[in-house]
């Protein structure tokens, strides 16, 4: 598929090819012109599919589509009563048997990645089904009597309008990315991980859910700190290649340089580590990520990712987005991704330490904790806030229509945010189900996707998420302390500079990147009338955040970043 990004903006671009994926319609095919690749007479599968994404069980009752990556696999042979010896087919056709023998409930089998579309020929109902934490995705739209699924939205894109949702809008504002079932297009919705969906009689079931069941609460950090190791151990070990190098991005932080550690350690082959940096004139954590690279002897590589490099490779990394992110580190993962193809296919990161351990981004809402209980709405208003990007400029931002539109609509994480479970697990879970899955895992999996990699999360593994919600709360985050129990069971591996560092994250320059470099681009490009974003928001309040109006805080950059995202998403999406 070809985008003519900014034809009237930067006449340098070259139009991008972005390859599209598989696709299935369902229900009156009549019409159908596609290329079709197998189809009876209600379902169809369309397009670019290889051998490892499709299978029919061995009854041919059943055809199994999807996006699968699994780590139990001997054990789900063994529940089949089947030799893995003699089973050399794919993951589809092992999920095609399970489906034959326990029908839906062989989800509840299944750990890894996956999206899945199942089709009973017989009694003509459709399924789709996806992995719970979310490292795969699945959408779907209706248009007459035909309803179009894909992994990737841009497949179906000639089944839905590009009207956009204002709802999704609106939280796309307030968090950076979409969250929940919404995504930008009004009329494309994602089916939610941990759950199955039977759409020929919408209804959703939920196979899977992340609960607090916390254990050993007069256990010390030392047993708990040793539980979590081992189980560490096992899930890198399974998502360690065979028989090939493995790369790791690597920022210098405790969450990435556990997983390098580990792979390190159990890896019999080249471990490659990739860090950034941002040039002289920005501080950097070389120094970190260096020393951790030294100590477990990896190969390791650094990208200097200058601000022109930023600007000029947002259009082709938002080509290859689902739905719009307003992260800076977007295009640093997509540059990064493509140097690291130039040495491995399997490259591990440490996504997932901050959401189930206890990271610094959920202290800004622990400060309510101190004021003792609050109400819903206020509890709803200080995690839109903590997200720090534009919760609270939206009555400004927003055309007034657009706000009337909006502001009563209610919010994807208010039924979470009143759980009656602990404060800081509360947090926890809303950012590993929404944050996770809507924005950290959806852009691995599409950055390392379009550098032809395979990423893979072992900290957001499925049964790393189900212990974290087992740990007490105060070995996770206690006063200023942070990820104790993740600092317990790597000690013994890290060197004690990386262990006891204070977390700092990876700073994107974006706020002198608009002051210095990209002030005459943003202007064109978010300030014209004939912009993506214009029918909906006040060019006069973004005129003053590139002037730098009362930029007290020091967040315009950040906030100017989310809008160019934004644009440059629904530009190379509406073509």
């Amino acid at each position: 598929m070809l985008f003519n990004i900014f034809k009237n903006f930067q006449s340098n671009i070259s139009p991008i090819d972005v390859s599209s994926s598989w696709y299935v319609v369902w229900g009156k095919l009549n019409s159908l012109t596609a290329d079709v690749v197998w189809r009876d007479d209600k379902f169809a599968v369309i397009s670019a599919l290889s051998s490892e994404q499709f299978a029919l069980s061995s009854t041919e009752q059943f055809v199994v589509v999807g996006d699968v990556w699994l780590t139990n696999r001997l054990e789900l042979l063994q529940k089949l009563k089947v030799d893995a010896n003699n089973f050399s087919e794919n993951n589809c056709q092992l999920i095609a048997e399970l489906w034959e023998k326990f029908g839906c409930e062989c989800l509840k089998l299944l750990e890894g990645m996956f999206g899945l579309v199942i089709w009973d020929r017989h009694q003509q109902v459709l399924w789709l089904g996806r992995d719970r934490i979310g490292s795969r995705t699945l959408y779907y739209t209706t248009t007459g009597g035909i309803r179009a699924i894909a992994p990737k939205m841009r497949a179906i894109a000639s089944y839905h309008s590009k009207d956009v949702d204002l709802v999704a809008l609106r939280d796309y504002l307030c968090c950076a990315f979409v969250p929940g079932e919404r995504t930008l297009w009004e009329q494309v919705r994602e089916v939610r991980p941990g759950t199955v969906m039977e759409m020929s009689a919408n209804k959703v079931y939920s196979y899977w859910e992340l609960q607090q069941q916390i254990t050993g609460e007069d256990e010390s950090l030392v047993w708990h700190g040793h539980r979590l190791r081992c189980l560490l151990n096992q899930v890198v070990q399974e998502y360690l290649p065979q028989n090939a190098p493995v790369g790791v991005f690597l920022s210098g932080g405790l969450d990435s340089s556990s997983i390098t550690a580990l792979a390190a350690k159990f890896h019999h082959h080249p471990v490659h580590t990739y860090s950034i940096h941002f040039g002289t004139e920005c501080p950097n954590e070389l120094e970190f990520s260096s020393l951790v690279a030294e100590h477990c002897q990896t190969q390791h590589h650094i990208l200097e990712i200058t601000f022109k490099d930023m600007w000029e490779c947002l259009p082709q990394t938002m080509a290859y987005l689902d739905d719009p992110i307003g992260d800076p580190l977007t295009v640093p993962n997509f540059l990064l991704g493509k140097m690291a193809r130039e040495n491995v296919q399997v490259i591990l990161n440490g996504e997932g330490g901050d959401p189930c351990f206890g990271g610094p981004k959920n202290q800004p809402m622990l400060m309510n904790i101190l004021y003792g209980s609050i109400n819903n709405q206020d509890s709803l208003q200080a995690y839109l806030i903590a997200f720090q990007k534009c919760a609270l400029d939206l009555p400004q931002l927003l055309k007034s229509d657009v706000w009337t539109a909006v502001k009563t609509e209610a919010s994807v994480f208010l039924s979470d945010l009143n759980s009656d479970v602990n404060y800081l697990n509360k947090l926890m879970a809303l950012n590993i189900k929404f944050k996770g899955a809507d924005h950290i895992l959806t852009k691995v999996n599409n950055l390392t996707q379009a550098a032809n990699l395979h990423g893979r999360s072992p900290l957001f593994d499925q049964r790393v998420v189900d212990l974290s919600m087992q740990i007490p709360p105060k070995y996770k985050l206690s006063g200023v302390e942070e990820k104790a129990v993740l600092k317990q069971a790597v000690a013994d591996v890290l060197p004690e500079a990386i262990i006891h560092r204070p977390k700092s994250g990876m700073m994107v320059p974006v706020q002198m990147g608009f002051r210095k470099y990209w002030q005459r681009e943003a202007r064109k490009l978010l300030l014209d009338n004939k912009s993506a974003i214009a029918p909906y928001f006040n060019q006069l309040l973004i005129r003053d955040w590139l002037d730098y109006k009362g930029d007290i805080w020091g967040r315009y950059g950040v906030k100017l970043w989310l809008l160019v995202s934004l644009e440059i998403w629904l530009q190379v999406n509406k073509k």
